[in-house]
């Protein structure tokens, strides 16, 4: 009995990969929730636990605020470093399942959390999972779309990071009143539990299993996505990208890699020091800094939360129409712009009552800016460019390079706005993105409307045309 009806077969395939990426893309959902409920869930751990000591020891109090805060990074870290060769070795649905357990776990630490020593653990515990989530789900969804529409579902992962924030700034507010930031962070536990159900009853990445040497299930996986014919295309180019590459961590310093490398570690690097999660964890407090109260200021987040949601769903109308450069170069430019007019809003004297609003509209621009270019491209970007047999390690590895960014800016934002003041820190984090601007120009590749294979046959070919691929350049000079 055939998987597809003939008549209907489109319509059903495209049903079963809408479904299949979007389940895939709760990955995201979990990353995007821990992002922005740390935000409001902050201002009332303060009155809950005694931030002057840890571990019995007196510290500032920055300093725990900034450790609960980066706690989640720092775990995220780790997941990153260790998923990519976990989803290589396991399989991408299995690390799926296993992210959503230990998110799971970590929600209902922080929920119950007795002093900040264990809420920190447990936000430690809870990056794991986020680890996890911001490898597989990007690199699932990509390996089993198809090519005319992978940048739209690959980019309903950032819709759904995007979503959860959004999610989780309403569920600030809606316990705001009381004060319950258990509750706030308790709340994860759900969208865990809907994508470990959800992910148990969805297949394996096609690609992962001809790895395993299961091509007749690779090919079952394929027939609910793709045409008949285009089955037996698609399996042929991933035989033929397999028998060609070794599989190994030393392939990411392969000269002929190298280049992708760069590019994806840049990316991951500029996306983080350009100051987008500085505005997701602390817009409560750089807010509140103007004159909005606790409530007002938490709101005030929802709107950005919004911006951010609706914005990231135009990018996944149009990055498989315009292409993953013009997004990314055109976000690049709106938020350098914001960022000027940020910092001058904060530098300007006597602009007490203005500010607060100059402040809201010019970070909702801002997250606008990041949500139609860096938010999504870079996602997209680094589960295309890769080698297949290497794509889950090099994914951990910018991934990893991401995360380290991000603890780096979020341990450094209040101390440098100590330092030098909100409005010369949002300059630098302009400064810093007209540097992303010139890299993205200059080293960025197109990938639209490509087959995975496609593109590795074409960083293959540069690198045979540059001498830097020793063993396809040895087959072309004996056929020369």
């Amino acid at each position: 009995m055939p998987l597809i009806p003939t008549r209907s077969g489109n319509s059903e395939r495209n049903s079963f990969v809408y479904v299949v990426a979007a389940l895939a893309a709760l990955n995201g959902l979990l990353f995007g929730f821990d992002t922005g409920v740390i935000a409001g869930a902050m201002l009332y751990i303060k009155s809950s636990f005694e931030l002057t000591a840890l571990l019995g020891y007196p510290v500032s109090s920055s300093l725990v605020e900034g450790l609960i805060v980066s706690g989640a990074m720092g775990g995220a870290i780790v997941g990153s470093a260790c998923g990519g060769r976990l989803a290589d070795r396991l399989g991408r649905r299995r690390l799926i399942l296993v992210g959503a357990v230990i998110f799971f776990v970590g929600s209902l630490a922080m929920a119950i959390a007795p002093n900040v020593e264990v809420l920190i653990l447990a936000r430690f515990v809870n990056g794991i999972g986020i680890g996890f989530a911001a490898v597989v789900g990007p690199l699932y969804i990509s390996e089993i779309a198809p090519p005319t529409i992978r940048g739209s579902l690959v980019s309903l992962n950032q819709l759904a990071i995007t979503s959860g924030i959004l999610v989780a700034y309403l569920v600030n507010y809606a316990f705001s009143s009381g004060g319950a930031w258990r509750w706030m962070l308790g709340v994860g536990m759900a969208p865990a539990v809907v994508l470990f159900v959800g992910m148990l009853f969805m297949p394996e990445s096609p690609r992962w299993l001809y790895e395993r040497g299961r091509e007749g299930d690779a090919r079952n996986v394929l027939s609910r996505t793709r045409s008949e014919s285009r089955v037996a295309e698609e399996l042929r180019e991933i035989r033929e990208t397999i028998e060609t590459e070794s599989s190994s961590l030393g392939d990411l310093l392969q000269p002929w890699v190298r280049p992708m490398l760069v590019v994806g570690i840049g990316l991951a690097a500029f996306q983080q020091v350009t100051g987008i999660n500085v505005v997701m964890y602390y817009a409560p407090v750089i807010l509140e800094s103007t004159g909005f109260a606790d409530t007002a200021s938490i709101l005030a987040t929802v709107g950005i939360g919004v911006v951010n949601v609706v914005m990231t769903v135009v990018a996944v109308l149009l990055i498989d129409r315009t292409g993953r450069r013009p997004l990314l170069l055109t976000g690049l430019v709106g938020m350098t712009v914001m960022l000027g007019v940020l910092g001058l809003a904060f530098f300007l004297p006597g602009l007490s009552g203005v500010v607060g609003w100059i402040a809201t509209v010019g970070l909702m621009l801002y997250v606008a800016f990041f949500a139609i270019g860096l938010g999504p491209v870079f996602w997209l970007l680094i589960s295309e460019i890769y080698p297949t047999q290497i794509r889950g390690t090099a994914m951990g590895a910018a991934t990893v390079v991401n995360w380290a960014a991000n603890l780096l800016v979020s341990l450094s934002f209040l101390g440098l706005v100590d330092a030098i003041g909100q409005a010369w820190t949002f300059w630098l984090f302009g400064g810093l993105c007209l540097a992303a601007l010139a890299f993205s120009y200059t080293l960025v590749p197109e990938t639209k409307g490509r087959s995975l294979e496609e593109i590795e046959e074409d960083l293959r070919d540069q690198a045979i045309a540059a001498g830097t691929h020793p063993e396809r350049s040895t087959i072309a000079d004996d056929d020369d």
